[in-house]
C-alpha cells in the first residue's frame, strides 16, 4: 500500500476543498473583513490617545465619535467571525462527509482478497476515527489559518502606513519564528504517521477480541490478550508522547522568537517617538499591531499538533480510497433477460497466493434445474468454488459461464440477483426482523414475508419475540440463537427464490429434527432451479443429480450417491466414516 508524504496528502484535501470554492470564497472575503474591522480599531485607538492633549485640554466630542466608531467596527468584526466560523465548519463537514463516503464505497469495491488481508477493526478506524481526527485538524485550520493569513498581512500594511523602518525591524526577525516552525513541524510528521498506524492496530485488536469475546473466556485467553494490548497500547503512549512532546516545542520557540519582534519594536518605537518620528498615539497603534501579528504565529504554531495528526490521518485514509478496486464491470455488459441456470466451467485454475495453487484444470458442466453437491475434507476449496461461481474472486485462467455467457462479461449486480445464497456463517444487519427477510425484496408485501418464513420454519420463533416481525434485532442477530439467526438468512432467500441457489452449510446450526423440515423447504424451493449445495452431512445430499468430489483443490470423483458408492473410492471413504462407530 502506497505511502503517502505530508505534501501529497495536503493536495489531495484541497482538491476535495476545491468542490466548495463558492463557500471557501465567502469564507474569505468574511475573514478579510473581520480583520480590517479588527486592525482598524488600533487606528482609533491611537486617534482617541492623540486627541488627549495635555491635562484639561482633552477634545471629547472628537474621542466620543471615534469610541461609537470603535463600537461599529468590533460589532461588524464579531457577526462578520460568527459567519465565516459557519461557512468553515461547513466546508469542513462536507469534505469529511464525502471522504468517508467515498472510502466507504470504496471499500464495497474492493476485492475479497484486499479485505481477507486487512483487519476489520483497522479499516473500521479509518474510515471512522482518522476521518474524526482529520476533521478536527481541518476545522482548526481553516478557523486560524484564514483569520491568521488575513492579520499577517493586513498588520503588514498598517505598520508600512504608520512607520516604515519600524515595520521593517518587525519583517526581518520573522523569518526566524516561520523557519523554527517549519523545522520542528517537518520532524513530528512520520510521529504522527506512527501514532495514527499504531491506533489502528488497537482498533483492530479490541474489535477482533469484542467479536471473539466467548472464544476468548473460553480458552482462558484473557491475560494474553490483556498483554498483547498492553504492549499496542504501550507503543501507542511512547509514539503519542514522542509526537506530541516534540509538536509541543513549536509553540514556546515562535513566542520567543515573537516576543523578541514586540520588544524591538517598542524599543525602536519608543526612540522615534522621542526623537518626534510617530505620535504617543501612533506608537500605541503599532505596539498593538505588533502583538496582533505576532498573535497568529503563536496561534498556527499551537496548532501544528492538531494539524499534522490531521494529515497523518488523512493520508492513511486516502491509502485505502486508493487502494486498486476489484476487475471493473465490462463496458457493454451482457445481461440474459432470463437465467435458465446453465453452468459450465472450462480449465479453471486459480490462487489465493501464486506459490500455491488451489485449483487446476477444473471441467464441469452442470444443466439448468440440476442439484450439484459439493463435497469433501475441510479446506478442499468448497467454499472457495462456490465464491468463484459468484464472481467475489475472478478466476487466474479459465472460464465461468453462465447461460453460455462468461461471468466476467455480465455486470456483478445482474450475476447476483440470479442467484440466492445461504452461507454457514450468517449475516444479519441491525434493524427489524422484517428488514433482514426483505433484505433481497424490499418491495414484499406481508403474505410473502409471512410465506417466506413459514417455508423456512422462522415463522412460530418469529410470532414469540416481543413486537413479532417488527422486533429490532441488534447488529449480527442480537440475542438471537445460532440457529434462528440461520433460519432467517434461509426465510430471506425463500422470499426471493432466484434461478439459482448455493447453500453452504446452509444447516449446519439447525437441530436434526429442524433441519429435516428445513430440507423438505429446500426441495420445494430447490424445484426446477439449479443448485449448489456445499454439506459436510452427506445424509443431506443423496438425492443430489451430481455429486462432486473435490480433494486437495481437484474434482477426484463425480456422479450421483448410488454410483458413487458402487466405485468404493474416496466418496465412499467419506460416507462410511460419518456411519462408523
Amino acid at each position: 500500500m502506497k505511502t503517502h508524504n505530508q505534501g501529497t496528502v495536503l493536495k489531495k484535501v484541497l482538491v476535495r476543498v476545491r468542490k466548495y470554492w463558492p463557500v471557501l470564497i465567502l469564507s474569505l472575503i468574511l475573514a478579510t473583513v473581520t480583520v480590517v474591522m479588527n486592525l482598524y480599531v488600533p487606528i482609533l485607538v491611537g486617534d482617541a490617545i492623540d486627541n488627549i492633549l495635555e491635562p484639561g485640554n482633552v477634545a471629547f466630542d472628537k474621542i466620543f465619535g471615534i469610541l461609537a466608531t470603535i463600537l461599529v467596527c468590533t460589532g461588524i468584526g464579531a457577526l462578520c467571525q460568527w459567519v465565516m466560523n459557519e461557512m468553515n465548519n461547513r466546508i469542513t463537514y462536507n469534505v469529511t462527509r464525502d471522504i468517508r463516503r467515498e472510502a466507504f464505497r470504496h471499500i464495497q469495491e474492493l476485492p475479497l482478497s484486499y479485505l481477507d488481508r486487512h483487519p476489520q477493526g483497522d479499516l473500521v478506524s479509518r474510515v471512522v476515527s482518522d476521518v474524526d481526527a482529520f476533521a478536527d485538524g481541518l476545522l482548526m485550520g481553516f478557523t486560524q489559518l484564514f483569520t491568521g493569513v488575513m492579520t499577517i498581512l493586513g498588520t503588514l500594511l498598517f505598520m508600512v502606513r504608520i512607520s516604515i523602518p519600524i515595520a521593517l525591524v518587525v519583517v526581518l526577525v520573522t523569518p526566524v519564528s516561520l523557519l523554527v516552525a517549519g523545522f520542528i513541524a517537518k520532524k513530528t510528521y512520520s510521529m504522527f504517521q506512527l501514532q495514527t498506524k499504531t491506533r489502528g492496530e488497537q482498533t483492530a485488536l479490541i474489535d477482533e477480541t469484542i467479536g471473539g469475546i466467548k472464544t476468548v473466556k473460553a480458552f482462558g485467553h484473557e491475560d494474553e490478550t490483556l498483554a498483547q494490548f498492553d504492549e499496542i497500547n504501550t507503543r501507542l503512549e511512547k509514539a503519542s508522547l514522542q509526537a506530541i512532546f516534540f509538536s509541543s516545542l513549536v509553540n514556546p520557540s515562535t513566542r520567543f522568537v515573537n516576543s523578541l519582534v514586540y520588544a524591538g519594536v517598542g524599543l525602536v518605537g519608543a526612540l522615534s517617538a522621542i526623537s518626534g518620528g510617530i505620535t504617543v498615539g501612533n506608537l500605541t497603534s503599532f505596539l498593538n499591531y505588533a502583538n496582533q501579528y505576532t498573535k497568529p504565529f503563536n496561534e498556527i504554531s499551537g496548532v501544528v499538533t492538531e494539524l499534522q495528526n490531521a494529515l497523518a490521518c488523512a493520508g492513511r485514509v486516502f491509502e485505502l480510497i486508493e487502494t486498486p478496486a476489484r476487475s471493473p464491470e465490462p463496458e457493454n455488459p451482457q445481461c440474459p433477460d432470463k437465467i435458465a441456470g446453465n453452468v459450465e466451467v472450462r480449465d479453471l485454475k486459480f490462487s489465493y497466493s501464486p506459490d500455491r495453487p488451489l485449483f487446476k484444470d477444473i471441467d464441469i458442466s452442470v444443466k439448468a434445474g440440476q442439484r450439484v453437491a459439493i463435497v469433501g475434507p475441510t479446506g478442499c476449496g468448497k467454499t472457495t468454488f462456490i465464491n468463484l461461481l459468484m464472481r467475489f474472486y475472478d478466476p487466474e485462467a479459465g472460464q465461468i459461464l453462465l447461460d453460455g455467457v462468461d461471468t466476467r462479461n455480465m455486470d456483478r449486480r445482474t450475476l447476483r440477483r440470479s442467484v440466492g445464497m445461504v452461507l454457514q456463517d450468517t449475516w444479519l444487519m441491525a434493524g427489524t426482523v422484517r428488514d433482514n427477510i426483505t433484505m433481497g425484496k424490499p418491495d414484499a408485501t406481508e403474505e410473502e414475508v409471512i410465506r417466506a418464513a413459514k417455508l423456512a420454519n422462522a415463522h412460530g420463533f418469529i410470532k414469540r419475540l416481543p413486537q413479532g416481525y417488527d422486533t429490532v434485532i441488534g447488529e449480527s442477530g442480537g440475542n438471537l440463537s445460532q440457529g434462528q439467526k440461520q433460519l432467517l438468512c434461509i426465510a430471506r432467500v425463500m422470499l426471493c427464490l432466484p434461478p439459482m441457489l448455493f447453500l453452504d452449510e446452509a444447516t449446519s446450526s439447525i437441530d436434526t429434527r429442524t433441519e429435516a423440515r428445513i430440507q423438505k423447504a429446500f426441495n420445494t424451493m430447490m424445484e426446477g432451479r439449479t443448485s449448489f449445495i456445499v454439506a459436510h452431512r452427506l445424509s443431506t445430499i443423496q438425492e443430489a443429480d451430481v455429486i462432486l468430489v473435490m480433494r486437495d483443490g481437484r474434482i477426484v470423483e463425480r456422479g450421483t450417491h448410488a454410483e458413487l458408492l458402487e466405485k468404493g473410492g474416496f466418496y465412499e471413504q467419506l460416507y462410511q466414516s460419518q456411519f462408523a462407530h
